[in-house]
């Protein structure tokens, strides 16, 4: 039971930050559950995926409630794209926890690349946000859209910051905006990726009691963080995107570390 509520405070409140800056929570909880060390690999992916799929939800519903207007054909060709790439990495995902013997070598490449990433959304807002290459083609929603899916959902993160700085360098749109792409792109390759697990090995190996504490709590973290975005400045949810992406920079820096330690 301790380890349920141990969950339900982590993911009430990455997911709170997630849904404030558009990063979902997941790139939170994924290195935090690695540090905790309650579950394989595998259930802790699972586990976050859950957890960010139900706050995407929740998050999408209040910010358009709040008023804010999605452009369409960014929406439903992101989304699109995401399916497939959310496949696609559950896919790639697997397939690797099968190549190799020792699941810290599948932690090892996820730590790597989920560090790239953050270098690249932080050196991105916080020194060329004002840069964009004003993609508009369906095409390139697409492809944005397959390889946002497929690398949050490989890395076990859900969304990450990757999303959010990339929205904003493709498309032009500002960060406020990109945050709420972000999610729906979220919902949809987590989606692909849960129904995937759902007809390769099923949820059995998984310990579903869990879910009665991440469920919750993303419905939780997901309504609070959109109440919050709602009211606060494009400055503001920069500033929560900056300082978010130092800190899990270090998490996981000190997680690949402990692998080999």
């Amino acid at each position: 039971m301790y380890i349920g509520i141990i969950y339900f405070i982590v993911i009430i409140l990455a997911n709170t930050v997630g849904a404030i800056s558009g990063m979902g929570g997941g790139v939170i909880i994924k290195p935090v559950l690695d540090t905790l060390h309650f579950h394989s690999l595998a259930a802790i992916s699972f586990y976050s995926s859950v957890a960010v799929f139900t706050m995407s939800i929740v998050s999408t519903m209040r910010q358009m409630k709040n008023g804010l207007k999605l452009k369409i054909p960014i929406a439903v060709f992101v989304s699109l794209g995401s399916v497939v790439g959310g496949i696609s990495g559950n896919t790639v995902f697997e397939s690797l926890l099968r190549l190799f013997s020792d699941e810290k070598y599948v932690q090892l490449v996820q730590i790597i690349l989920t560090i790239v990433t953050l270098l690249f959304a932080y050196f991105y807002t916080k020194i060329g946000n004002e840069r964009s290459l004003e993609l508009s083609h369906p095409v390139w929603y697409v492809i944005v859209g397959l390889f946002l899916g497929f690398i949050s959902t490989l890395l076990g993160i859900g969304g990450g910051p990757i999303n959010v700085a990339l929205l904003m360098l493709c498309f032009g749109i500002p960060i406020k905006e990109a945050t709420v792409y972000s999610i729906v792109t979220i919902f949809f390759s987590q989606a692909a990726k849960l129904v995937t697990i759902a007809q390769v090995t099923g949820f059995e190996r998984f310990d579903l009691s869990i879910l009665l504490y991440v469920i919750p709590a993303a419905i939780v973290g997901g309504f609070v963080g959109a109440l919050i975005s709602g009211k606060i400045s494009s400055e503001r949810v920069t500033q929560v995107y900056q300082v978010v992406i130092l800190l899990v920079l270090l998490l996981n820096l000190w997680n690949g570390i402990q692998l080999f330690v």
